[in-house]
């Protein structure tokens, strides 16, 4: 007998459950990095800057739950957010998600373990600024975060006999 299909496999973003939604953050950190977008052309920039809150080592916010009055300007993702905005990084979940695409094998939802995401070089864990530390972001934009690093690209999936 198979397995059930994973909730991410059989739910649109919209029917998830609170937890489950929140369980498809892979705890990157890649989202709370700054960005710039240039007034004229529209083009995004990423940063290494990081959002004041997010723990640089655990990639995770300091005060999740209370975020928005400490940050007013962070967004708090919903199924309508993540089909409008287009600077999540191309690695996200949710994005994913709702690109119609499935999440990839180092996902801590596919792993089992919330490690692999560092591992495999998705997550800002060492690679990031603090706010109060940067200076000026135009001094601090990188690319890495608008890409697929090299060992997390997806795996072929195995043909079956």
């Amino acid at each position: 007998m198979a397995a059930p299909e994973p909730f991410w496999r059989t739910k649109t973003l919209g029917a998830m459950t609170r937890p489950e939604w929140e369980s498809l953050c892979d705890g990157c950190g890649r989202c709370c990095l700054h960005k710039l977008r240039d007034e004229e052309t529209e083009a995004l920039r990423w940063t290494k800057v990081a959002c004041r809150l997010l723990d640089g080592q655990s990639c995770q916010c300091r005060n999740y739950a209370n975020r928005k009055s400490v940050v007013p300007d962070c967004v708090k993702l919903t199924p309508a957010k993540v089909a409008s905005i287009d600077w999540l990084p191309p690695t996200c979940a949710y994005r994913l998600l709702a690109e119609g695409r499935d999440l990839p094998w180092w996902h801590p939802l596919v792993s089992g373990d919330p490690e692999t995401v560092h591992q495999v070089g998705v997550s800002v864990r060492g690679r990031v600024v603090a706010e109060r530390e940067a200076g000026a972001l135009e001094e601090n934009t990188v690319a890495w975060p608008g890409g697929w690093p090299k060992a997390a690209r997806p795996m072929p999936r195995l043909l079956r006999a």
